[in-house]
This record gives C-alpha cells, structure tokens and sequence, in this order.
C-alpha cells in the first residue's frame, strides 16, 4: 500500500538539515507500518522499540544522563544486535508511554545526529502540546492523515488513472471516460474513507458490511482513548461533541452550534474538549474570515468555526449510513445536505497543506465554504455536491473582493466558465498545481 509520506521521508533522510523525526498523526493512520515500510525501502536494517509492548525499554531512558551514547550501549547489549549510524532506522513506538525517550530526541540531535531516529505514537500529538520538555527546534515533524483519494486510487489498482490525474496542469477538461471512472471511485471512497485498515479489506473483497464494522471498531478505540487519556470534566464533552458532528455538518449553515450539541452548551465550558480533539487529530476546524486579507490566520475569528471529521468514511459510520446507499448512486453525493461531500474536501485540503478558513459575511446569509491562500493571493472555493453550478455567494464575494480567480468544486469534468474555474471533486487537491502552472487571465475573453 503506498503512501505519499514516503517521499517525505526520503527526502527527510537525505536533507542536510536532517534531526530527530517526529511523525504525529491520529491512532490508526498507518504510522507504524510507514515507518517499517519506510526502512525496508530505505535502510539496511530496523531498529524498533516499542515503549508499550515493552516496558523494559524504559529503563534505558532514566538515571542521571540521557547520552545517546550511552543509550545505544545499553540498547545494543538488551537487543543483542549492532545499531548502525545511517544504515538503520531506530523506531521509537508509542513513545508516548516514555517521557524522558521523547526528551531524549534533543541529545540525539545535538550529539549522535549521525543515527537516524524516528518517534511515532498514539495521540502524540497530545502528549507533545502537555510536554514540559519537549526538545523545540530539535526535530523535525511530519503529519500523516487517513489516505487521500489519490492513494486509494493507487490502492485499488488504478494507479494509471491517478498518474493521468497528476498529469493535469490546467484547466483541460479530462476524456469522458476517464471522468466516469474517477467519479465512481470518488462515490466508493465516500463510504470507505481513507483509514488503512478499511481501504485494504476493501481492496480484499469489497465487503462493504465488513469495513462499516471496521469503522466501528475504530471509532470505538477513540472512544475509550476520551476515558484513558481525556481530563475527567471533558469525557462527556467529547462524546457530546462527537456524537453532534454529523448533525451539525447536516445543517444548511454549518457552522458548529453549541446549544445545538446540548441545550444550554456555552463554548468556554466546550474549548478545552474541542482543543483536545483536535491535538488528537480527530476533527479538523474551520475559522471564519469576514474579511479575507493576507495572512489568512490573522484575520481568523476563532469563536466562529466549522467543525470536521478526520475521515469521511468515519462520518459516514457516525452518521449510521448504511452500505446500501452505495446503490443510491449520486443521491450520496448530494444526501446529507453536502455533509460528505464537504467534509471530503476539508481532509483532502488538510492533507495537501491548505489551513482551513471559510468566509461569512457579518450579518448575511452569503458564505463561501472555504478560502485558498496561494502565492499570495486569497481563492475562494465553493463546493457543490452535484451538477449545480450556481452559486450567489461565490459571486457576492466576487463583487466585494475581486480575487484573481473564483474557485469550484462539482461533479462537472475540469472547465472554465468565464471568471470560474472548475474542477472535479475527485481532483480538489491540485488547485495549487493548476493556479501555479496555468498563468491564466482573471477572465476568458
């Protein structure tokens, strides 16, 4: 199974600026195989320490000095084998559950950067925002997501069909049955979604009743991390905020409503269980932009947010879709209010690197669903779930802001349709590519 992240990694393992690897990402993403995968391609041998298998370990990383020196002797005599400078890739798993191996990571940088460490772990991200000492500046950081339609366009086989996509610079519309196929693959993505466990059993029998009780089981495994790993106060938050996510996406307004995840709900009692969904990896958030001047973020109203899912195939469990709408055809697409369709397009941003903002004008019901920060210009981007290309609120922000495109995402092939710009759903993570190569005029003649 390929993933993306493996040319991240190579080009982590060759950069001169090369420090201690912290992947961070949301439990079972697929952290641990890519970083097995990563060094059976990539080094001569694995060195893997598993703080929660092996509690042993760490030992290795108490007393008095933290040397690496010292630690590679010790690891060396405990797992009878040579570690190797550059030719192995030490692995260090669930770490998590050690403290002191994350400190560690500094003096690994400082003085045996010639070893090559990796450190990876369930809700790292958590442990890492309460660490009091962790080593900043002394790493390097990669983020993996759930795969991305393109990696599950190479899971399934069609790694052709993915090449020819990746092919597309501009804004030529794609041959008709190149559109048809992709637009069947999105719809099948819709209901498995990008967790790797999922997407192999899909790929093993399209047992689409199996890989909803896939989904369950994982969902399951972030419900009792909320009663392992949460503050006590925010367990019931959590759920209440989970359990709330498809109705709030299912809004024609989407913009997250505390009283409507329990009556009375104020955000201040709510921040903190949000916050920590997030530094989970579990939900991404939208801020609201009135008015959308550069830096994005600096005009961002965090009091004002979209909430999503870090899956669309999880939303759809949550959401107790059943594998029988994969018959209803393009009624999943448009169903729900867009919900899938949105939150696809908000993973799919976030895994190539776009933060999320939407725009809402004060006091009006005009909203575009996200806004784009490329080369230095602000792109608004509509989605539509269908074949409707219409939209009131992609042209009012047009009047007020004059950006240098208008921006959408539909079922329709690639086109231009005079200042808009258009393309596949199946496609929304090349806007960067397509607004960087195609230098075209604001307007077509």
């Amino acid at each position: 199974m390929y993933r993306n992240l493996l040319q991240d990694l190579l080009a982590w393992k060759q950069s001169a600026r090369r420090k201690p690897l912290v992947l961070d990402g949301a439990r079972q993403t697929g952290k641990t195989w890519l970083l097995k995968e990563f060094a059976r391609q990539s080094y001569e041998g694995l060195v893997y320490l598993n703080f929660d298998e092996d509690r042993k370990l760490r030992q290795f990383f108490t007393g008095d000095t933290l040397k690496p020196a010292r630690i590679i002797a010790d690891l060396q005599i405990y797992l009878q084998r040579e570690i190797r400078p550059q030719q192995d890739l030490i692995v260090m798993d669930e770490v998590q559950e050690c403290g002191e191996a994350v400190h560690a990571l500094k003096y690994f940088c400082e003085e045996a950067n010639e070893y090559h460490v990796a450190a990876a772990g369930s809700l790292l991200g958590l442990h890492l925002a309460a660490a009091p000492s962790f080593p900043v500046g002394k790493v390097n950081f990669l983020r993996l997501y759930p795969m991305t339609f393109l990696e599950f366009l190479e899971a399934v086989g069609a790694t052709r069909l993915a090449a020819r996509l990746q092919e597309d610079h501009g804004f030529e519309p794609l041959p008709d049955p190149f559109h048809v196929e992709l637009t069947g693959h999105l719809r099948r993505y819709y209901f498995v979604g990008g967790m790797p466990e999922a997407v192999a059993q899909y790929v093993k029998d399209q047992n689409f009743t199996e890989i909803r009780t896939i989904h369950r089981e994982i969902m399951g495994s972030y419900i009792r991390d909320f009663a392992k790993h949460a503050p006590h106060a925010d367990i019931p938050r959590l759920l209440h905020i989970w359990d709330a996510i498809p109705s709030q996406l299912a809004q024609e307004n989407k913009k997250f409503v505390f009283a409507q995840v329990r009556p009375g709900a104020r955000a201040r009692d709510y921040e903190s269980a949000l916050r920590w969904l997030q530094n989970a990896g579990l939900i991404h958030r939208a801020l609201a932009i009135q008015k959308p001047e550069l830096p994005l973020a600096g005009r961002a109203d965090p009091q004002h947010f979209k909430v999503y899912l870090l899956d669309v195939g999880l939303l759809g469990a949550l959401a107790g879709i059943t594998s029988t709408a994969l018959t209803a055809g393009a009624e999943l697409f448009t169903g729900y209010k867009g919900a899938f369709v949105e939150n696809f397009v908000a993973q799919e941003l976030v895994a190539a690197g776009h933060p999320l903002f939407f725009w809402k004008r004060e006091q009006s019901i005009a909203e575009v669903d996200f806004l784009l920060e490329i080369e230095n210009q602000v792109y608004p981007l509509e989605v539509k779930a269908g074949i409707n290309p219409k939209s009131k609120s992609l042209h009012s922000f047009d009047v007020s802001y004059h950006p240098p495109r208008l921006l959408r995402t539909t079922l329709l092939n690639t086109r231009l349709d005079g200042r808009i710009a258009n393309v596949p759903l199946y496609a929304v993570a090349s806007w960067q590519r397509r607004l960087s190569a195609s230098n075209l005029p604001a307007q077509l003649p």
